[in-house]
């Protein structure tokens, strides 16, 4: 059990992350550096892209703060989640789902005084096999997508559920998404949005051919089951950033992970339905 100062000291550290790509996210992190400081914290400062050094310096930090987009954050969550490590994202783009603010919002003196509130939110394991041995594992904050390649043809995937066969999907792919990527490529694809809090899983098929399943929320406990037939490349895709290639007979497992992702949140706790139609909106603008 750590001693009660070294509990104080972590209060007081935080880390920055920025997105590589944008300069003013790196200037930005330096000016908030230097806030934190006057404050009587510690901040570092890494770039987002930078796994090694997140994975050094988080676990010694209250929050890790991202400067980007969701991309960025989505990135951060699935690094710190393991760590125990809130997360809060600072929106540079135009549109940001996840993130909390605007960085002309941000005020150093807030974070140091803890005023926000903790959100956990369901994330994803996922893991894919080939002749019986596993290959890869992840985790995932959005979705786990077994897809079709870069050829325009639809794959077959037969599909299971608590080990019980559902359907043979001949799709495009299948989505699984938690509530936090319900509002993503689950919604963009006809599936039923969800509430943060709800921590059910939602199974979409992509472009399904006479299928009647359209997309169907299941437990918490479930665990989906997909298995490949096709005689051309497919992809697993991870939240939308990593891409694994498929080969025939291959079998992803998804269920809700034992980590959770914690958003640092400084907005009501009711935010979510007061901004849903708005971040939709300003998404299909």
């Amino acid at each position: 059990m750590p001693r009660p100062e070294s509990v104080f000291n972590r209060m007081l550290r935080f880390l920055l992350l920025y997105h590589p790509k944008l300069p003013a996210a790196r200037e930005l992190a330096e000016e908030w550096a230097n806030d934190f400081a006057r404050c009587g914290a510690r901040a570092q400062i890494a770039a987002a892209w930078d796994d090694a050094q997140i994975a050094r310096d988080a676990p010694a930090c209250a929050l890790a703060i991202t400067l980007g987009g969701d991309g960025t954050l989505l990135r951060a969550a699935r690094l710190c989640a393991p760590l125990h490590v809130p997360v809060m994202g600072i929106r540079m783009g135009r549109v940001g789902f996840l993130s909390e603010m605007p960085p002309q919002k941000f005020d150093a003196r807030v974070i140091v005084a803890g005023a926000y509130w903790i959100e956990e939110r369901t994330m994803l394991d996922a893991a894919y096999t080939r002749g019986g041995a596993t290959i890869g594992d992840y985790l995932a904050l959005n979705d786990v997508v077994v897809g079709r390649g870069k050829l325009a043809r639809v794959i077959r995937l037969a599909t299971y559920v608590d080990g019980d066969l559902l359907t043979t999907f001949v799709a495009d792919g299948a989505i699984v998404a938690t509530a936090t990527g319900s509002t993503a490529y689950g919604f963009a694809t006809g599936g039923p949005i969800l509430a943060p809090q709800v921590q059910d899983l939602v199974l979409v098929p992509i472009s399904p051919y006479l299928s009647q399943i359209k997309s169907l929320v299941l437990p918490r406990g479930s665990r989906v089951q997909f298995r490949l037939e096709t005689d051309h490349a497919a992809i697993l895709t991870i939240d939308g950033q990593i891409d694994i290639e498929l080969q025939n007979g291959d079998e992803v497992m998804v269920q809700a992970s034992a980590h959770v992702a914690r958003f640092a949140r400084l907005q009501p706790r009711t935010y979510f339905y007061g901004t849903l139609v708005e971040r939709l909106r300003e998404r299909a603008e």
